[in-house]
Formats: C-alpha cells, sequence, structure tokens
C-alpha cells in the first residue's frame, strides 16, 4: 500500500496526573527529516522519541511537537536553603542588637526572604515518563499513518489512470510505427520521379535507402523499454514498501524512452502522440513527489 508523505496525526495520554500531547505533521520530502520539540524537562526523552518515529515514517519532512504537564501532588516539592536561612537570622540579630530594635524575629518573617524557601520541580522517574509519553506518540503515529495511507491510495488510483492512458498512446505509437518507412518508400518513389523524370526506378537502390531509414527510425526497442516500464509502474504500486523513489526512477526512464522515440520516429503523428505521453508523464512525475 502506497502512503503520501502528507499528513497529520494527534495523540495523548493522561495518567497518573502526567499528560501528554503529541501532534505530528508530515509533508513531503526527499529524504527523511524529522524535527522534535518538546520541554526541556523531558529532554532526556528526544532519541526515543526520534528512533519511534522513524519506524512509522521512512521519508517525509516530520515535525513533531510534544506538551507536557505533571498535575500530580509530588509534582514539585519545597526545599530549605538552611545556611542562607542562618546568614539572614544573623543579620536580623545583629540590626537588632546594633540599634536596640524589638525582637520580632519569626519563621514568617525569616521565610519571606529571598531565596530561603524555593520550589523545585520533584525528580521524574525516566522508564515511567517514557512509557507514558510512548503511549501518545503511539496514538499520534497511527492517526499520521492511517491519513497517510488514505491520501496514497487516492494517489495510487490516480497514477494507475495515467498509466493506462500512457499505455493506450504506447500502443497507438507501436501500430502506427510499421507504416512510417512504407510511407516513405512511396514518399521517395514520388520525389525521385518528379526529380529525374523517370518512370523506371532502380528498385535495389531505392530499397537500400528504404532500409537505412527504418533502421534509423526503428522505436522497436524503445517501445519494448517503455511498455516494460508502465507495467513495473503498475506492479510497484501493490507493493507493501515504500516505493516513491523506485517510482522517481521509472518516470526517469519512461522520460529517457519517450524522449528518444520522439527523436527517431520521424514522423508527425507520432510526434503528436509522444507530446502526449510526455504530459502525461509529468503529470506523474509531479504526484510520486508527495509518495513515501
Amino acid at each position: 500500500m502506497i502512503k503520501s508523505m502528507t499528513g497529520f496525526g494527534r495523540g495523548e495520554n493522561l495518567q497518573e496526573g502526567k499528560e501528554f500531547t503529541v501532534e505530528v505533521k508530515t509533508v513531503n520530502h526527499r529524504y527523511s527529516d524529522i524535527s522534535i520539540r518538546m520541554p526541556r524537562q523531558i529532554g532526556f526523552l528526544e532519541d526515543r522519541v526520534r528512533q519511534l518515529v522513524a519506524k512509522a515514517i521512512s521519508r517525509g519532512k516530520a515535525d513533531v511537537y510534544i506538551s507536557y504537564s505533571n498535575h500530580s501532588d509530588d509534582a514539585k516539592q519545597v526545599t530549605l536553603d538552611e545556611a542562607l536561612a542562618k546568614t539572614y537570622i544573623s543579620a536580623v540579630e545583629s540590626l537588632r542588637d546594633k540599634y536596640s530594635l524589638k525582637d520580632d524575629i519569626s519563621v514568617s518573617l525569616i521565610s519571606r526572604y529571598p531565596d530561603v524557601l524555593q520550589v523545585e520541580q520533584t525528580k521524574e522517574d525516566e522508564d515511567l515518563l517514557w512509557s507514558l509519553m510512548k503511549v501518545a506518540v503511539e496514538k499520534a503515529l497511527d492517526a499520521l499513518v492511517e491519513m497517510r495511507q488514505i491520501e496514497g491510495e487516492g494517489l495510487k488510483k490516480v497514477l494507475l489512470e495515467r498509466a493506462d492512458c500512457i499505455a493506450d498512446l504506447v500502443e497507438g505509437i507501436a501500430k502506427r510505427a510499421p507504416d512510417v518507412p512504407k510511407e516513405y518508400k512511396l514518399k521517395l518513389e514520388a520525389r525521385i520521379k518528379d526529380l529525374l523524370d523517370q518512370q523506371v526506378i532502380d528498385e535495389s537502390r531505392l530499397g537500400m535507402e528504404v532500409a537505412i531509414f527504418a533502421d534509423k527510425c526503428s522505436i522497436d526497442e524503445e517501445l519494448v523499454r517503455m511498455k516494460s516500464h508502465i507495467k513495473q509502474l503498475r506492479e510497484a504500486l501493490d507493493l507493501e514498501e515504500p516505493v516513491g523513489r523506485k517510482l522517481d526512477f521509472l518516470v526517469q526512464e519512461m522520460n529517457r524512452e519517450i524522449n528518444t522515440i520522439g527523436s527517431k520516429a520521424n514522423d508527425l503523428s507520432i510526434t503528436k502522440e509522444v507530446v502526449e505521453v510526455k504530459s502525461e508523464i509529468e503529470k506523474i512525475r509531479e504526484q510520486i513527489q508527495n509518495i513515501e
């Protein structure tokens, strides 16, 4: 099943007071490019996320956004800087004694001084965090892959229609090709008669000229390869593995063969068909730019 490189997926997980939200957005790209944005406090899990995304997406630019909130009772803790508190108390007592002030030193007073009490994030359990985040990431990736597969099926249908159109045009060229040397012979005979005003023509010489022309304009090999490429393109669309690069290569080869046919055919009707084939190939090329 072919997949589009364009898609979006979202996943959430809220357990044990810890909430993860993951969004993954992908667009077409020549290679695999994964960008991850997540809070610094859980940055140590980035490599694990990257590996998980890389398994699901073999090609395309992926932007991963992860948000995290800890609503659990033990999310934060208050710490006391005893050394700093002692320094504040000593300074206040010195001030009291020096100026004979009323002694109103209290816990509430000292606790209000800067940095005596500090609120800090509780150290997180890395394995627990990963197990919870992984659920959200996998949900987002599943939704993303499903969307890419649906769009991929649409692309497959369009590509098969284009392939059928090219096959019909190539078949028309193949039917026309044998008539080109025959018509050339008739035109050559008429031209010789007009130029030399002769009714009797050297058939052996004429046959040689026609044979040389037929050899130069022969497109049999190109037609065989062209049909083979069309067949391979259809088969590739049924593969389960990523086929974007393979399709890109086939389109290049198809374009090469049809250009050769156009330059060798030496026939107006075939040239018109060649132009139509090139137009269809270009449409395929544009479509496969978004296939994984």
